[in-house]
């Protein structure tokens, strides 16, 4: 259907495609993968016909049509939703039109005219194309599609330009799909959908009837999909067969061919060398030099890829916190009229690691802001339990990095209270070195300002961390570091993010974010998404509120007095354990207290001058060795507390 031949394509001495072949058949499903910067996007151009290459052909068949969604960009205004979607049906539009112009006319012209008898066959040829393409069933294709997408009954009449710029981009996805081209080009099409949607994505364009190329950081949304994987990588393109998971192993037995081919062509460049330097000036082997100096000169020489490189970093080690790290009881949110979150509770548990789902505008962006005290709210309680130090990663706190600073700038603003020896320690695992970290944060890439707001969290230390979207614009290598540091991080953390490969590796918890309230769920984002889809089709749905009837517990078979029996032996059990953890919370906050007055007065240089700073020195010292057994009396009596009240 298309074939590539010999691209090339070299910004100043960067090669982005250097003689790369390779060819897209009528059903292929491809997945475009490399790091950031290596031209996946430039590829997707070129194939769309919006960038010019410097060498080689693109030939493709006279049938074949092509429909491109790029990452961010598209805006469109002046019609409602529904008419906007329906433009992608330009042929039927247009058929309709003549339709309609002709029955007018026909309404002129005389029954027994010549003219009359043409125009009525040239509606009833137009009536027949409208047929061949099911023209009537339309508008429930349309609605289908923009359904699947998220978009509510009420939006069809909604005009297109009161929608937001990751709604416009859907809108986009949803007219290619309907236009339904021979190739679809999708640069980061799951980038604006929510978890729902993306399924629903996944399950038409596995039904798709054309070819697929796209490029995306969803390495489940890429094994779903792909069969084919085309790599990109310093100007070349590698061709595998088989999704992701299959194109990381092949990728890494390719390479490790690659660096033992190299090494035995090298032994022999080697030993022609020594033979021509030996017998160089020797008359009798002067025939055999010059054959093997040709020979030499002939040889193709193999070239190792560059390993490239990739952040690599832990956390700081988290300090221990109290049994209860937030609680959440009956929240509710609002901005003016438009209420965001009713009625909300969750109680977040030490080593608890949750991924937060829900459509989009169902508020999980606006939970993460008021559990980090960002955001205020109207109703409910917050509660931080004790000893919670919760670091917040916001979902466009790239976005939000000030362009006058530079790198190491940023970070200093972040009052970390490291040295800036330990700052650029921090800003070496992720990428920025030598003079890198003088560079104004206007002139970085996406993925730059990215893993430069993300290096923000390694300055500050904390056992609770609250991360919306930290993947975007993180390529999979990255990804992966991430992935792996919050695997070993020791405190708890809670995840909003529409990358279900990403969190499902990590997330033991699922939290189902909605307008009336919240859900916590046992697995990760795959086992909720099978447990919803079961749902789905055993129980029924109430159609007051289009929402799932969850089963019901059983009504207990205790009688009233039984019931009070076993509350007061309870309360009798758990009673003295609580009374315990309160006795020593207590203590150590009145030993830190302490501590903290201590260390104010050590920090003024007069301090050492008195008298009395040697027993205070020894007192400090003594608080100390008290604080760190009290906090291990206390850890030990939180997790006494919590054993009991499970079991109970």
């Amino acid at each position: 259907m298309i074939q590539l031949r010999n691209l090339k394509l070299q910004y100043g001495e960067r090669f982005i495609f250097r003689d790369a072949n390779a060819s897209i058949g009528a059903k292929d499903r491809i997945g475009l993968i490399g790091s950031n910067g290596s031209g996946k996007t430039t590829m997707l151009k070129v194939l769309a016909g919006k960038e010019e290459i410097d060498g080689g052909d693109v030939d493709k068949a006279k049938y074949v049509t092509i429909g491109y969604l790029p990452q961010d960009g598209i805006i469109v205004a002046g019609k409602t939703l529904y008419q906007e979607a329906e433009s992608a049906f330009e042929d039927i539009i247009s058929l309709n039109a003549k339709i309609e112009d002709a029955s007018h006319q026909l309404q002129q012209l005389d029954t027994e005219s010549e003219a009359y008898t043409e125009t009525l066959e040239l509606i009833g040829t137009w009536e027949r194309e409208l047929e061949n393409h099911d023209a009537d069933k339309l508008p429930s294709r349309i609605e289908a599609v923009l359904h699947g997408l998220g978009f509510e009954q009420s939006d069809m009449v909604r005009p297109t330009s009161e929608f937001s710029g990751g709604w416009q981009m859907r809108i986009a996805l949803a007219k290619l799909l309907l236009a339904s081209p021979s190739l679809l080009l999708l640069d980061e099409p799951t980038n604006h959908l929510d978890i729902i949607s993306q399924r629903w994505l996944e399950n038409y364009l596995k039904r798709y009837e054309g070819a697929i190329l796209m490029v995306s950081h969803d390495r489940a949304f890429l094994d779903e999909l792909c069969t084919r994987s085309w790599e990109l990588t310093q100007g070349s393109l590698h061709i595998y067969q088989g999704n992701y998971s299959t194109y990381e192993a092949q990728s890494s037995v390719r390479k490790e061919q690659l660096v033992r081919s190299f090494k035995s062509q090298q032994k022999e460049i080697e030993r022609t060398e020594k033979f021509i330097n030996r017998f160089r000036s020797k008359a009798s082997k002067a025939t055999q030099v010059q054959s093997r100096i040709k020979a030499l000169d002939k040889v193709e020489r193999i070239e190792i890829e560059t390993e490239e490189n990739t952040i690599a970093f832990t956390f700081p080690p988290a300090p221990r916190s109290g049994q209860v790290v937030i609680e959440l009881e009956n929240l509710s949110k609002s901005y003016g009229d438009l209420h965001v979150i009713r009625n909300a509770s969750i109680r977040i548990e030490r080593g608890d690691r949750i991924a937060v789902v829900g459509v989009n505008g169902a508020g999980k962006s606006t939970l993460a802001k008021v559990m980090a005290a960002i955001e205020p709210f109207q109703e409910g309680e917050r509660t931080l339990g004790h000893n919670t130090i919760l670091s917040y990663f916001a979902q466009h706190q790239a976005d939000e990095l000030d362009p006058r600073d530079s790198v190491i700038e940023t970070l200093e603003k972040a009052n970390s209270g490291q040295t800036n020896t330990q700052l650029r320690t921090a800003l070496g695992a992720f990428l920025f070195h030598g003079d890198d970290v003088f560079k104004k944060t206007d002139v970085l890439s996406g993925g730059e300002r990215n893993r430069l707001a993300l290096s923000k969290i390694l300055t500050q230390q904390a056992n609770f961390l609250i991360l919306d979207e930290p993947t975007n614009h993180l390529d999979m290598r990255s990804q992966d570091a991430l992935q792996r540091a919050l695997s070993e991080f020791d405190g708890t953390f809670i995840i909003v993010s529409h990358n279900r490969a990403f969190v499902d590796r990590i997330a033991t918890k699922t939290l189902e974010v909605r307008k009336d309230g919240l859900s916590l769920f046992p697995g990760n984002v795959s086992d909720y998404l099978r447990h919803v889809e079961q749902l789905e089709s055993d129980q029924p749905v109430n159609p007051t509120n289009g929402q799932v009837d969850f089963p019901k517990k059983k009504p207990s078979t205790l009688s009233p007095k039984e019931r009070r029996q076993r509350r007061a032996a309870m309360v009798a059990e758990l009673s003295p354990l609580k009374k315990r953890s309160q006795e020593l919370e207590s203590k150590i906050a009145e030993l830190e207290t302490e501590q903290e007055t201590f260390e104010a007065n050590m920090a003024d240089p007069g301090f050492f001058k008195t008298g009395a700073a040697a027993e205070a020195m020894r007192q400090y010292d003594r608080n100390k060795a008290t604080l760190e057994k009290t906090y291990e009396a206390w850890s030990q009596a939180s997790d006494q507390l919590a054993e009991k009240e499970a079991t109970l």
